[in-house]
C-alpha cells in the first residue's frame, strides 16, 4: 500500500470515528473532525501533511515507487 491510499485510509477511519463520538459521546469531538478536514484541505494545496511525514519515516513506499 503507498503513502497516498494508506493516507485516504487513515483519514477516512479517523472521521468514522470522530463522527460516532460525536453522535455517542460528546459534541465537541466534532472539532476533532473539523481538524482533520481542515488537514485534509490544506495539503491539497501544499502536497503535505503530518501524517504523510510519518508513513514515509515508517518506510511505507511511495507512489512512483516499483
Amino acid at each position: 500500500m503507498t503513502v497516498e491510499r494508506l493516507l485516504r485510509l487513515i483519514a477516512g477511519f479517523f472521521i468514522l470515528v470522530s463522527i460516532a463520538l460525536t453522535v455517542w459521546v460528546d459534541q465537541r469531538w466534532m472539532y476533532f473532525t473539523a481538524f482533520i478536514g481542515l488537514n485534509l484541505l490544506q495539503s491539497a494545496f501544499t502536497n503535505w501533511c503530518p501524517m504523510m511525514t510519518i508513513l514515509r519515516k515508517l518506510g511505507v513506499k511511495e507512489s512512483g515507487a516499483c
